[in-house]
């Protein structure tokens, strides 16, 4: 093979290879030769710690960008430093249906839909950030027209942002304050304790103490107290069973004093007839009684009236009355 053959081939090869690292390049780098892309702008006010270009944009954690340029503005008037950061979006990657039609939507039309960016953090370990996107039509929309032309995204605070915001009003003074204070009642009130206990203890266990044997006191009480009843109980059975068998003895007693107390009784309720007959304003013997009463009553006027004559006329006992 002759030389310019040999670097005919050598020239053939390196081509090719350049080809395909070209073609490579084109088809997995981060080139957008054959895709629709849109630019915007999200302008920050406070720190975005971890955000850098090459970040990803993302929408409810579906990549849809990158962050491409990262500026610092200063308000000469307001005194304050906002952070523009443009971004590029993939248009490919969001499509909106309308009509059953495929339609890459205006990037305005979307924020004035509710389209709000919020900066996050990617990882905890590394410290990296990136920017989410959300539809949250309650945030307010705030725009910076005189830092930056680009369509502009608006910010809303992230979780992690609402926190330190949170925390920052925190009265954190007032609360290391009181919880000083309560350290040191903490404290005081451990060395009371420190000092009261060993006392305290000291009169439990004496009062367990003699909680103790009044324990045993009561016991031994008891027992006497139980044996004595056993006695008592014996005695009161003796004399149940002594009392049955005097009431047993003295049954015939009993019925004959029985039987005498009911004649008695017949005989007081007969009596009690009498008397109620006599008492009775329409039996014979009351009408009896009350003529022999009348008849009486009459002798005695008659003897008052005689006395009275005879007091008057003592001869009337010698002649009597002439008629």
């Amino acid at each position: 093979m002759t030389t310019t053959g040999t670097q005919t081939t050598v020239g053939a090869f390196v081509l090719g290879g350049t080809a395909l690292a070209v073609a490579a390049a084109l088809l997995f780098g981060k080139f957008h030769l054959f895709t629709t892309v849109k630019v915007a702008s999200v302008v920050f006010q406070d720190s975005i710690k971890g955000l850098s270009i090459g970040s990803p944009v993302t929408f409810r954690g579906v990549a849809v960008g990158a962050v491409t340029n990262i500026a610092i503005e200063f308000e000469p008037k307001t005194h304050i430093a906002y952070i523009p950061v443009t971004i590029q979006l993939d248009s490919e990657r969001v499509k909106v249906s309308r009509d059953g039609k495929v339609d890459n939507s205006n990037l305005a039309e979307l924020v004035a839909r509710g389209l709000r960016a919020e900066l996050n953090t990617q990882s905890f370990v590394t410290g990296s950030s990136e920017i989410d996107l959300d539809f949250d039509p309650a945030v307010p929309a705030q725009f910076h027209p005189d830092i930056t032309s680009l369509t502009e995204i608006p910010t809303k605070q992230s979780t992690i942002q609402r926190v330190t915001e949170t925390l920052s009003q925190l009265p954190l003074r007032e609360l290391v304050d009181n919880a000083t204070a309560t350290l040191n009642s903490l404290r005081g009130l451990s060395k009371k304790l420190d000092d009261g206990l060993p006392p305290l203890v000291q009169s439990v266990k004496a009062t367990s103490d003699h909680a103790g044997q009044l324990i045993g006191t009561a016991q031994t009480t008891l027992r006497d107290v139980q044996a004595h009843l056993d006695e008592t109980l014996d005695a009161i059975s003796r004399l149940a069973q002594s009392g049955d068998r005097e009431l047993a003895a003295r049954g015939d007693d009993l019925r004959r004093a029985l039987a005498a107390a009911v004649q008695t009784a017949n005989r007081a309720s007969a009596t009690l007839d009498g008397i109620k007959s006599l008492t009775s304003e329409r039996g014979a013997d009351r009408a009896n009684l009350d003529s022999a009463l009348r008849d009486i009553a009459a002798a005695a006027a008659a003897l008052r009236g005689f006395a009275s004559d005879v007091e008057h006329n003592p001869q009337l006992l010698l002649t009597g009355r002439k008629p």
